[in-house]
């Protein structure tokens, strides 16, 4: 679809979002329906659609405050959730995944949301974005529920790459801080290594180096490293940042969703229970509901891939209109904090002259 000289001159001075409309569990009417919610508190940021042409343009048109606000990429290739990334990476030119990071490699958006595939995308965007000079594993960072004033801490990485050494380990704590200060507002944030214990003896030979390493170069980062902390420590007050490698990240995350399911169900089944528990219920109904509403994945919809030469917002694939809203929310504020350039800075400061030139030149 061709773009106007009037949208062009629009666009150039709001934030422009790349969004995959596709793939997601419920599809792009709630893709759609979420984009319009979050349409109705903010009257500038404008969005590139990607799917069907002809399925997107009768959903649009049903929203009438996304009508001028959108533009249509057709593409006719769905990922699913069962494709293989590789698979992706060499035959999926034609899907609105690959067209939505597309639009980011060729700087007409600013950010690209996506519910799809989570190894897909990764694939994609590592491919088409490339890594920036310094990091050799790119990073998911998500916000969990915890005790800290702002609700949310930063957690990194839970599955982009199930390895990490100290190295990355450091670059994890690096980007998970700029995230911090820039998705949550923390002028300083607090990072935590995880580990098996708070002792400095504790843990694998790789913790114990990354151990060092950010706490020697976070004096002249703008974080405060607080040093081991505990799985326990993940919802908690101790630190801002949970820094990981993905595979004990992405184990550790799951176990957190599956459990406050578990304790969500069984609340339900007690209160069930009785007539006199069911009264309770209802005495405790609003309670209840801001409970819920604290521990809802939904108002922080949203994995950021860090360390790549654009920013990739991955919402659940499970996302209603809501959950998208929130992760459409999340990549427009690090749109317009102009995050991923402080990012780049960030990494590229803690880095010898020459070992910058040695990757950037082997990117």
């Amino acid at each position: 679809m061709t773009v106007s000289k009037d949208q062009k001159s629009s666009a150039a001075k709001s934030t422009i979002l790349s969004v995959d409309a596709m793939g997601g569990d419920q599809g792009p009417a709630a893709v759609v329906a979420g984009l319009a919610l979050f349409a109705k508190k903010d009257r500038d940021t404008r969005f590139i659609l990607h799917g069907p042409a002809e399925t997107l343009t009768e959903l649009v048109a049903k929203r009438r405050n996304l009508q001028d606000r959108c533009t249509i990429i057709d593409a006719k290739g769905v990922v699913t959730m069962d494709d293989k990334p590789s698979q992706v990476v060499r035959h999926g030119k034609d899907t609105s995944m690959w067209s939505a990071i597309e639009s980011v490699r060729d700087g007409r958006a600013d950010v690209a949301v996506s519910c799809g595939n989570t190894g897909a995308l990764m694939a994609l965007s590592m491919i088409r974005l490339r890594k920036l000079p310094g990091v050799n594993r790119p990073a998911i960072a998500v916000l969990w529920p915890s005790r800290n004033p702002q609700g949310f801490n930063v957690m990194l990485d839970v599955g982009a790459d199930i390895r990490a050494d100290a190295d990355d380990l450091l670059r994890y704590a690096l980007m998970g801080a700029s995230y911090a200060r820039n998705g949550m507002n923390l002028t300083r944030p607090r990072v935590g290594l995880l580990n098996v214990g708070t002792e400095d003896h504790k843990g694998r030979q790789e913790l114990k180096d990354a151990n060092e390493l950010i706490r020697d170069y976070h004096g002249n980062a703008d974080f405060d490293y607080v040093g081991f902390v505990e799985g326990g420590d993940i919802q908690g007050d101790i630190a801002d940042v949970i820094v990981t490698d993905g595979f004990t990240g992405n184990v550790a995350i799951k176990t957190g969703e599956g459990t406050a399911k578990l304790i969500g169900d069984l609340l339900k089944e007690a209160f069930k229970y009785t007539i006199l528990s069911r009264v309770a219920s209802l005495l405790a109904l609003t309670s209840l509901r801001r409970l819920q509403k604290r521990i809802d994945p939904r108002g922080k919809n949203g994995g950021v891939f860090l360390g790549l030469n654009g920013t990739v917002v991955k919402s659940h694939g499970s996302a209603d209109a809501l959950g998208v809203a929130a992760a459409i929310t999340l990549a427009a504020q690090l749109s317009q904090s102009q995050f991923n350039t402080k990012l780049a800075a960030r990494v590229a400061a803690v880095l010898p002259q020459e070992d910058q030139k040695d990757e950037g030149d082997s990117a």
